[in-house]
């Protein structure tokens, strides 16, 4: 099972490095954690944050039902920076430095530190409506291309987390990831953990020694601790123990250590349910985002009347939340092109071409006004300003004459 999860590791952080070098991606729009920080902005006004989509809504309602299915699965299989302090730990034992040990109660301490960061970050990002802590996001600094947007501290946060996980099992994971206090609360009423039968169990301390989120196995019937990523590293020290005491007895001993839904269910799983799950729950929320696209943008203006028209256009300029702000500001100009009545805006922001849905009053306007208030040229401060929108397939010129 460990090369199984390897591989999974591998193959997501592929996926990401390639999407952004490669294939020039937006890989925070299916970032987890760009669902949190969105969602405010998105119920009260109607829009996202710029680089944000509503594809994060989607990822991030797929990992919390991972995570209602199988805990922190997420972060063990799937999650770059997971794999990164992972592996980190993995080289720094084949240079001979071995973890430093952290008492439990100090542990449990510091895992309280991700709820400050998860605080702080949202409060900000809510107050001020951008991604504030863009530049110090360790996972910002893998995605970003290395852009002009990235600053000096992301770096820094990265090196230090770096070092960290050269000498501690994955800290960053365990006390600093705000999307892992996100997941707590989900992930601690997981249908699948642990079940350790005490009758056969040795208590040789063998699968806390090796639980990467230092969680005592030994010292439970049922693991159900949130950080549970289901990495099976407790399982497979178990079972060595196992075999080892089958070699020297005359009668063989079942293993101790088994994985499933609550022990009441009467049920154990095979280890591959994980990675089954967790790909049906990725590949369902990426699925949906594109079979149902949310606009990412929705404005409304007045009250809807009985009847309404609505117009689909696909328009050049309007790429992100604060051009399509100003897209809407270009309808309720204040001269004889303004658009009158009911209006709703709801768009897709696109670097290229955004789709953009339109709905009015057909009793107060037209589709051809709209698209002429679209085109035509402002005064604004005293000065002509030609439109900073383009509409494919419309030509002004044309519908002047």
């Amino acid at each position: 099972m460990k090369r199984t999860r390897r591989l999974l590791q591998f193959s997501f952080l592929a996926l990401t490095l390639i999407g952004v070098f490669a294939l020039r991606g937006h890989a925070e729009r299916w970032c987890p954690f760009g669902g949190v920080e969105a969602a405010y902005g998105y119920v009260k006004g109607g829009d996202l944050i710029c680089s944000l989509g509503v594809s994060n809504f989607y990822v991030l309602g797929g990992v919390l039902v991972l995570a209602l299915l199988v805990r922190r699965a997420f972060c063990g299989y799937a999650c770059p920076i997971g794999t990164a302090g992972e592996w980190l730990q993995l080289g720094a034992r084949r240079l001979g430095i071995r973890p430093l040990k952290v008492p439990y109660a100090l542990d449990r301490t510091l895992a309280l530190l991700k709820y400050a960061v998860l605080g702080v970050i949202v409060y900000f990002t809510c107050r001020v409506g951008e991604l504030v802590f863009r530049g110090y996001d360790p996972c910002y600094a893998l995605i970003s291309r290395h852009g002009t947007d990235i600053t000096v501290w992301a770096y820094v946060v990265s090196g230090g987390i770096v070092l960290g996980s050269l000498i501690l099992m994955v800290p960053f994971c365990r006390w600093l990831c705000p999307l892992a206090a996100v997941f707590t609360p989900f992930s601690r009423i997981g249908l699948a953990r642990i079940k350790r039968d005490a009758g056969t169990c040795t208590d040789c301390g063998a699968c806390a020694r090796v639980c990467p989120m230092g969680i005592r196995v030994d010292k439970e019937a049922q693991v159900t601790a949130a950080r549970c990523t289901s990495c099976f590293d407790c399982v497979a020290a178990c079972d060595q123990v196992t075999c080892a005491l089958n070699r020297k007895a005359a009668q063989p001993a079942a293993t101790p250590l088994t994985w499933g839904p609550p022990r009441f269910m009467g049920a154990r799983w095979p280890k591959a349910a994980v990675v089954v799950i967790l790909l049906a729950c990725i590949g369902v929320a990426v699925a949906a985002s594109y079979a149902f696209p949310l606009p990412s943008f929705v404005r409304t203006i007045g009250t809807p009347p009985a009847q309404t028209a609505a117009v689909m256009l696909r328009v050049h300029g309007a790429t992100c939340r604060h051009s399509t702000e100003l897209f809407v500001q270009q309808l309720e100009r204040r001269d004889e092109f303004k658009v009158r009545g009911y209006l709703r805006v709801e768009a897709w922001p696109s670097p290229d071409v955004s789709p953009i849905r339109i709905t009015f009053d057909p009793s107060a306007t037209s589709a051809a006004a709209i698209k002429q208030a679209i085109t035509e040229p402002v005064f604004d401060g005293g000065r002509l300003r030609v439109s900073a929108y383009e509409i494919e397939g419309y030509n002004p010129l044309a519908a002047d004459e």
